[in-house]
């Protein structure tokens, strides 16, 4: 288990990884407004973790566990962004903001069953996506898909 911060950096390589397909540690600098000692710290607690694959100056690579972890988070965020913006009716800025915030302090228990409410409400019910936090079939769902482009 790793902290919520420590997850942050694991998503947001995950996310560059699947844009540019190479990560630095100044990319995350950048991309989390941070420094590149904080980055370092924190690959070496993912790597450490087996998250990641590192060498100083190198490229950072996903492990398979550091992979499936990433979009485990990333899952937890979509369900809580679908939540805000197709429930509740918040713009999709302030969604968006506030689902990052949110999931960082949701258990699994309390996500899966805010996904089978959302699940219910938004009628995805009739979809073959078996929508589970830790599967990633929810990004694949027609209508999950044109909600969480938007």
């Amino acid at each position: 288990m790793i902290s919520k911060s420590l997850e942050e950096y694991l998503k947001t390589i995950y996310v560059l990884k699947k844009q540019f397909g190479v990560v630095r540690v100044t990319d995350i600098a950048l991309k989390m407004n941070c420094s590149k000692p904080s980055v370092n710290k924190a690959i070496n607690n993912l790597k450490d973790n087996g998250y990641i694959n590192y060498e100083a100056y190198g490229d950072i690579e996903l492990t398979e566990n550091g992979e499936e972890h990433a979009k485990k988070i990333l899952e937890a965020y979509d369900i809580v962004y679908l939540f805000l913006k197709e429930v509740l009716n918040i713009d999709s800025v302030n969604a968006k903001n506030e689902a990052d915030k949110m999931k960082l302090s949701m258990s699994d228990e309390t996500l899966n069953e805010l996904k089978k409410y959302v699940h219910k409400v938004l009628d995805l019910n009739d979809l073959n996506c078996a929508y589970d936090i830790n599967n990633e079939l929810c990004r694949s769902c027609p209508k999950a898909k044109v909600t969480l482009q938007n």
